[in-house]
């Protein structure tokens, strides 16, 4: 078995491997074909031509890591602190959520910077803690009801399940600072999920 590494997701990677459907073959050199209409000539004389492109199943794979990581990478509220240069770095005092606050979904952020920041009125403004409330919390995901928190074996431990990304499983337990999260799933995005809600 050989490991490689896999190139950096660019924006335009992620934009090219996004219009693949359906499931992985396994093999990173498998080429997909995608048409894509061109347009041909200037003035009146244009007209639109179909051309064949080849996308790469390595590609692909890179492409949606970067959107799982994106929409469904998740972190305890307060497990990471942003310093006042803007640096973010582990919490070294995070001791874990207590169990009150683990059954909100407000206390669960996208391990992401914030790409569409919600607006929020000086009365919500004035319960946060800019230090550590820098990131988005899934409370606020479109659609509603895109995340399923459970608690499992009574209160002991936490369980976030995307329903966008179905696979993606983040785990918490309260009042200690274990966290983590793992993505066992076939890599299609659940772009059904608001019909199904």
């Amino acid at each position: 078995m050989d490991w490689c590494l896999l190139p950096p997701p660019t924006e335009a990677i992620i934009a090219e491997g996004q219009v693949i459907k359906g499931r992985f073959i396994g093999d990173p050199s498998h080429e997909y074909e995608h048409t894509v209409p061109k347009k041909v000539g200037e003035g009146e004389a244009a007209y639109e031509e179909e051309v064949m492109n080849h996308i790469k199943e390595e590609t692909r794979l890179v492409a949606t890591i970067a959107m799982i990581d994106k929409e469904a990478t998740t972190v305890p509220r307060g497990a990471f602190v942003k310093n006042p240069l803007g640096v973010v770095k582990k919490n070294p005092c995070f001791r874990g959520l207590p169990v009150s606050e683990a059954k909100k979904l407000s206390s669960f952020f996208h391990f992401t910077p914030t790409v569409y920041p919600k607006k929020r009125s000086l009365l919500e403004m004035a319960d946060l803690d800019p230090s550590i409330d820098f990131l988005d919390s899934l409370e606020h995901d479109i659609p509603r009801g895109c995340w399923s928190l459970q608690f499992e074996q009574g209160n002991s431990v936490v369980v976030l399940r995307s329903l966008l990304w179905i696979g993606m499983t983040f785990y918490h337990v309260p009042l200690t600072p274990q966290y983590g999260s793992v993505y066992i799933g076939t890599g299609e995005r659940n772009d059904d999920l608001p019909f199904m809600i």
